[in-house]
């Protein structure tokens, strides 16, 4: 199944998407990372958030009087955080395309790019576009916050991969949605990024998922990286 039909499908009846508004809470922990490394407020910056589902995080740095861009392959999500978009949509706009995609901004454009386990669903050569881009797009030191999903000391991650195998390395097909998922040890997750960025902070933590009402143990790299 088309990954752009999964995630429409996903949005309209979630079998793991978490339901809510408010941002989430690794993002909230950047942004006081990113205030405290830099020196800035959190208003008037420009943001670029690559899959940006229903909004949560791009709709409340809209709040804090930052333009926002949302980048979102499924139109389903795109209506849901337009109805939820602040009073004061023209600090935030939401583009219907793959993060896999080149992006249809100048260079040196934004202060921060976001990634909240977006960049796992993305094929090998998607992602050579995806890394690139972020980077292009990017002013000179900006700062990309990516979480993704972490393979290293995770057993549902590993039974995943060993009972529904994807075509490509680490990768599995979940059951029921066909969305596609990459999980990274931490030796391939830091190869992954250190062409195009310095790893500043990377860490593991581990959460817990709901996937058709049934919670499932996973484990994350939460990275903060800077533009070389």
């Amino acid at each position: 199944m088309p990954q752009k039909i999964a995630w429409d499908q996903e949005y309209k009846n979630p079998l793991f998407i978490t339901k809510g508004n408010e941002p989430q809470a690794d993002t909230v922990r950047f942004l006081k990372f990113y205030r405290k490394a830099t020196g800035q407020k959190l208003t008037g910056l420009t943001i670029l958030d690559l899959g940006s589902g229903t909004g949560r995080n791009t709709n409340y740095l809209a709040t804090l009087k930052n333009t926002v861009f949302g980048l979102e392959i499924s139109p389903t999500a795109i209506r849901l955080a337009q109805k939820n978009a602040p009073e004061n949509k023209g600090a935030v706009q939401y583009l219907e395309q793959s993060i896999g995609e080149k992006y249809p901004f100048p260079d040196n454009f934004f202060d921060i790019v976001l990634d909240i386990t977006s960049s796992n669903a993305l094929t090998e050569k998607e992602r050579a576009v995806y890394l690139q881009e972020s980077a292009r797009v990017l002013k000179p030191e900006g700062f990309l916050f990516v979480r993704a999903l972490s393979k290293n000391s995770d057993k549902n991650a590993k039974k995943l991969i060993a009972k529904f195998p994807g075509e490509e390395k680490d990768t599995y097909v979940m059951p029921k949605s066909h969305l596609v998922e990459r999980v990274f040890l931490r030796e391939d997750f830091c190869a992954t990024y250190e062409k195009f960025f310095t790893l500043l902070q990377l860490t593991q933590k581990s959460g817990y998922t709901n996937f058709d009402n049934q919670p499932y143990k996973r484990n994350y790299w939460l990275a903060y990286l800077k533009k070389k």
